[in-house]
């Protein structure tokens, strides 16, 4: 009922015209529908903030109002008493930024008032869970493969920590984006609508095609749209529904930990840099722009830091160094006792 009334108010409001128009434009010019899905719902955020203020035009949005509204955003308490992360905030600013540059670019305000509006930096944050390879195979282990949901949800895993996609890139993936003799697999219209081909390993491939063989048809019913993993009523998986799944193996595996298909990523990326992989590689798999995204993995290497600070560290050195002396004192006097 909230949302239709939202809806209601936002469609009185002068600005509403050219908010349908700029999504449209979003998608005209191929950006993808969760990037106009995220620009629809940062936009309705900001126009019912200023139809609240009886601002009604885009000609009335000056700087010093998009100031107020991104220190509104800044001051802003969830309904748990958290403030908004600089994410979120960038998240929710960047755009009504895009917004007012279109408006400009088209000729519908004179001059662009975000042009000089400073976006709150994105944090780059540690993920806060990196699970261990068994910990790994713990989860992969949970599902009951004697039946054909054990099997599908045991595929989709399977594929998650093998390539190392999105959850939005496994909700879309399709049939014949998995190429079996070549073992690759094609993410197509990633984030950034951008295409990447990516290696797919043997046993996340044989998973896959006992799936797509055995499985998948039992699943498809009606009008085939030809996606990989299908739900039980045969549609393709929602994000939230395949997370819920996931969620529930690890659970089932004794972990109790925040996140579910984005850690089997994470631990991808970061089981890969340990083992030796170049990060720029992993940068390829992960399908990151900037490299700087990437190298947040190398923080995490924990395990590889263990045996470098093993090997290195001067009070393990220190310590090699007093049980050497010590066993040669040893042999002295144990040669000064036999020469006696």
């Amino acid at each position: 009922m909230r949302k239709d009334k939202d809806l209601d108010v936002l469609k009185t409001n002068g600005m509403y015209p050219y908010l349908q128009q700029f999504l449209e434009w979003t998608l005209v010019k191929g950006l993808s529908k969760d990037t106009e899905k995220r620009r629809r719902s940062a936009l309705k955020r900001f126009v019912l903030w200023c139809h609240e203020r009886d601002l009604q035009q885009p000609q009335d949005i000056t700087k010093p109002i998009l100031d107020r509204y991104q220190r509104y955003l800044y001051y802003y308490r969830k309904a748990d008493g958290q403030p908004l992360t600089f994410s979120s905030q960038n998240v929710f600013l960047s755009p009504v930024k895009s917004f007012f540059k279109w408006l400009t670019r088209e000729n519908y305000i004179l001059y662009n008032p975000a042009s000089e509006m400073e976006l709150p930096k994105k944090s780059r944050r540690l993920p806060k869970t990196i699970l261990h390879p068994n910990e790994i195979e713990s989860v992969l282990q949970q599902p009951n493969i004697d039946n054909d949901e054990g099997v599908r949800d045991r595929a989709i895993m399977e594929v998650l920590y093998s390539t190392g996609i999105r959850r939005t890139e496994i909700c879309h993936l399709k049939v014949f984006d998995i190429d079996a003799k070549r073992h690759t697999l094609m993410v197509v219209d990633g984030k950034h609508g951008k295409d990447r081909l990516l290696p797919i390993g043997d046993r996340a491939l044989q998973w896959v095609e006992k799936y797509q063989w055995d499985i998948r048809p039992h699943y498809a019913v009606g009008n085939d749209e030809g996606y990989l993993f299908l739900t039980d009523d045969g549609q393709r998986f929602k994000r939230g529904t395949l997370s819920g799944r996931v969620k529930r193996y690890m659970r089932q595996a004794g972990l109790e930990v925040q996140g579910s298909c984005h850690l089997f990523r994470h631990a991808m990326a970061t089981h890969m840099l340990e083992n030796g992989a170049d990060i720029r590689y992993i940068q390829s798999m992960l399908g990151h722009a900037d490299l700087s995204t990437t190298q947040i993995y190398t923080h995490v290497s924990i395990e590889k830091l263990k045996q470098i600070h093993e090997a290195t560290h001067p009070a393990k050195l220190n310590q090699e160094r007093d049980e050497l002396l010590d066993m040669l004192a040893n042999e002295d006097d144990e040669e000064s006792g036999d020469s006696e």
